[in-house]
């Protein structure tokens, strides 16, 4: 194979090709929008997805989607792509994260053991646009907002902090050395420093007031997202029976395999024995350090457990394993990787492996990534897998009941990590001479994101009419 030529333009070219683009796609083109006339079907299109779903978790995930407008928006990833194919679009690619919603950020630990701030979901990660994603999370900054009762110009004024925030965090990034840019990263210390400068710098009681709550509510979660590892997941999802640790039975959320006979046309102990190989097989996508590490646990319990909105119905289990003792566990998630929703309206992976893709992707767009980190293929034809750690102090905030003081600051810290997490993967001098020095461009998401969230509402209506007429079936409260 032929090795690729790398080129490497001047600074002042790459600032030129991103003020070119501005002439391709200027700023203000993103203003406007309006659905496509040949817009499909939003709920065709969920259908679709579930084909490949399990179809015993599909009315779960209906029923998690119904909950709102904004986890119907948590849930829709594929209609949201159909309708950013027709978008304005400058032609500068990145790693995208490919569903970069509010929620798909939060805190967990690095290999260090020092909780950082970042995204933590890339099941539908593919190069593209960087566009794409800008809009996905600020679309979701303004249904979340709508969602919380905030007032029109609250909720303006959230959303155009995500956009500010991505804006000029990628115009610091095109000032800096570029191995400064790979180490940078929101650490705990720092995410906490700068809500002590937002809580100081708050005039008036009543917003001194909501800022220490918003203050003592982040720190609450930060320290519970300190206690969220293999230990704590083992009081809480496993139980002792003849002497020995074994997950408990929850269903429909958490299902043993020993309860899942015929589920997948293996018996029970043909799941835990595929899981088994599957181990063995994703071990050696390991670095030797790391596959050195796993291999000194053992498999004790498999189990199928639901996670998420969007992700539920794909296949996901959990894993317990045991080291030196009973007091030495260790929890992996297994994850089914399908076909990003992105790949139906961009050019397709270049990994032929969707787990492949996942991790790949992760690992470009995130400052750290769990040591565990990997993939293989599944048992069954066309069904691949990738692994991760089930609880490694791992946080998020918790959305709905944010104040927007709250909300404004969590919306700073989200435009910051998604510009850092494009800077990596794409040249944060030509997307900064895009994005330019004003507001404009902040604006023009907004305006965007504001007819997104309308056009989100009528989605959700129509989803609850499908619901209510029997053309989906829903499971609530689970």
């Amino acid at each position: 194979m032929a090795e690729k030529k790398v080129k490497h333009p001047s600074i002042e070219e790459r600032a030129g090709k991103g003020k070119r683009y501005r002439e391709k796609a200027p700023v203000s083109s993103h203003t406007d929008w309006v659905p496509a006339p040949d817009r499909p079907d939003p709920v065709a299109l969920l259908e679709e997805q579930n084909r490949t779903r399990e179809q015993d978790l599909v009315p779960v995930r209906h029923g998690r989607m119904l909950v709102s407008p904004f986890t119907f928006y948590r849930g829709a990833a594929k209609v949201m792509a159909a309708d950013l194919k027709d978008t304005p679009r400058a032609g500068l690619r990145v790693q995208l994260c490919g569903d970069a919603h509010l929620s798909n950020f939060g805190v967990f630990a690095s290999p260090e053991r020092t909780l950082l701030f970042d995204l933590n979901d890339f099941d539908e990660t593919l190069p593209g646009p960087f566009e794409y994603d800008v809009k996905r999370m600020a679309a979701s900054f303004t249904i979340a907002a709508r969602n919380n009762q905030y007032t029109k110009a609250e909720t303006h004024d959230v959303t155009l902090a995500a956009v500010r925030a991505y804006r000029e965090a990628m115009a610091k990034f095109a000032q800096m050395r570029t191995l400064d840019i790979w180490y940078a990263r929101l650490s705990e210390e720092q995410l906490m420093e700068t809500m002590q400068l937002a809580v100081a710098t708050q005039k008036g009681k009543a917003l001194k007031k909501a800022a220490h709550g918003m203050e003592k509510e982040a720190r609450q979660n930060v320290a519970k997202a300190h206690t969220r590892d293999s230990l704590q997941a083992l009081s809480k999802l496993a139980e002792l029976v003849d002497g020995k640790y074994r997950i408990v039975s929850q269903p429909p959320i958490v299902v043993p395999v020993r309860e899942l006979a015929d589920t997948y046309g293996m018996s029970g102990d043909e799941v835990e024995d595929a899981v088994r190989e599957q181990l063995r097989s994703y071990r050696t996508n390991l670095p030797d350090d790391r596959r050195h590490l796993l291999e000194q646990f053992e498999v004790v319990d498999v189990a199928r457990k639901v996670v998420g909105v969007g992700s539920v119905g794909t296949r996901a289990f959990i894993a317990l394993l045991q080291g030196r003792d009973q007091q030495d566990p260790l929890f992996l998630q297994v994850k089914e990787a399908t076909r990003s929703v992105l790949e139906d309206h961009l050019p397709k992976s270049q990994f032929k492996q969707p787990g492949e893709r996942v991790v790949r992707g992760q690992r470009m767009m995130q400052a750290a990534s769990d040591i565990f980190l990997g993939w293989t293929k599944g048992a069954q034809e066309n069904r691949y897998l990738y692994w991760r750690q089930l609880r490694d102090m791992k946080g998020s905030a918790v959305v709905e009941t944010m104040k927007p003081l709250g909300m404004t600051f969590y919306a700073g810290a989200c435009g910051w990590t998604l510009a850092r997490a494009h800077a990596r993967s794409g040249d944060p001098i030509a997307i900064s001479a895009y994005l330019g020095k004003s507001d404009k461009f902040d604006l023009s998401i907004t305006d965007f994101s504001e007819r997104y969230a309308d056009q989100n509402e009528l989605d959700y209506q129509a989803f609850a009419g499908a619901v209510r007429s029997g053309r989906l079936e829903a499971t609530e409260t689970v």
